[in-house]
């Protein structure tokens, strides 16, 4: 008796503990992002409500537009300081994916990175070298790290463009 109530205490905890999170966000959350290169600041944004396209313009080169919509737009961003007394220095990177607004674990890599509509954006006075470009090489990960917290880990590589970010790590509390 007491053999059977063990094993029914020990399937059950099993069963409980490796259940999958589904978390839907109410509010943005918005992140100082302690994981960035030293010469600059990285923000992590998970928006709730939007959605987001990419248009081409005359000239065939890619550009986001955000609106309302039912799920979350994934956003990171690394601004890197400029120089002093330099024009033109300022430098940015953006990652975006827009994920379902019920978010659960997910695994993705290479063309199925498209799913989420992950993009790199590099903005700089770069000629001909910035822009917007889908992320069609790395993996995009999340997994619960604790009982209150979701890890978000990309990594990729961009072959159009030079790029500073390759790997983001974030894991966000949803207390």
């Amino acid at each position: 008796m007491k053999k059977t109530f063990l094993i029914a205490i020990v399937f059950f905890t099993t069963i409980t503990s490796c259940k999958s999170f589904n978390f839907q966000l109410k509010e943005p959350i918005v992140i100082d992002s302690l994981d960035c290169p030293e010469n600059g600041t990285c923000d992590f944004e998970l928006i709730p409500n939007k959605s987001i396209e990419f248009k081409s313009d005359e000239f065939g080169n890619l550009y986001p537009v955000i609106s309302d919509g039912d799920t979350t737009l994934f956003k990171y961003t690394f601004q890197k300081k400029p120089l002093k007394d330099t024009q033109d220095s300022n430098y940015t990177e953006i990652i975006y994916a827009e994920l379902p607004a019920k978010i659960s674990e997910l695994s993705l890599a290479n063309e199925t990175l498209q799913n989420i509509k992950l993009y790199f954006g590099r903005l700089c006075y770069c000629k001909g070298a910035t822009g917007y470009y889908p992320i069609k090489n790395g993996t995009f990960t999340i997994t619960k790290a604790s009982k209150d917290c979701v890890t978000f880990k990309v990594d990729f590589k961009i072959t159009e463009v030079p790029q500073i970010i390759s790997t983001i790590q974030q894991t966000v509390s949803l207390k």
